[in-house]
């Protein structure tokens, strides 16, 4: 089960006030929410992602005292991944083109981003589990069919079927056809 936006910043603000497990509940929290952040940007490159993920970790713990408590904790986070990104690309030379450059780069909108987030976690809850965790894996995870017919333990056929009608549903509900 990934955590929400609030509970994300309450593991912050609990860490901040020198609460070690929220800390520790924070970091691995923030695991999977980041590889599949950068699995999304950086296909093929797991050995990259995991040391992405544990350079973005290492920071969030360093720089804590930086976060402000009044803002999304999602744009905080995702601001520092992407800073992580784009300073691993200078030190590995990188130079070809990187699918949504504009969304790294920019720094604008970052809490509207995890407010969309967080409105999507809505949107998908209200769905079957099989259906929710269908559009999860493929669209917001970036897994391929295959990849989430088995981290979910699903069929391929299953798991197009249960995107497919999640997506219809949800279609249907945001049209007020519910």
């Amino acid at each position: 089960m990934q955590a929400n936006e609030a509970q994300l910043k309450a593991w912050m603000i609990g860490g901040l006030e020198g609460n070690a497990a929220c800390q520790a509940q924070l970091l691995r929290a923030l695991v999977p929410l980041l590889e599949a952040f950068y699995r999304r940007r950086m296909r093929d490159r797991r050995d990259d992602i995991d040391d992405l993920v544990q350079e973005t970790l290492i920071a969030v713990h360093t720089r804590r005292a930086t976060f402000d408590r009044e803002r999304a904790f999602g744009g905080w986070l995702f601001a520092i991944a992407r800073y992580k990104m784009v300073d691993h690309f200078r030190r590995c030379g990188r130079t070809c083109p990187i699918e949504g450059l504009d969304d790294i780069l920019v720094a604008e909108g970052f809490e509207e981003a995890s407010s969309a987030r967080i409105d999507i976690d809505r949107l998908l809850d209200i769905l079957p589990a099989k259906q929710s965790q269908a559009i999860r894996a493929t669209r917001l995870d970036g897994l391929s069919t295959h990849e989430a017919a088995a981290r979910e333990r699903m069929g391929e056929s299953d798991v197009k079927v249960s995107v497919h009608r999640g997506l219809k549903a949800l279609a249907a509900r945001i049209r007020g056809e519910f």
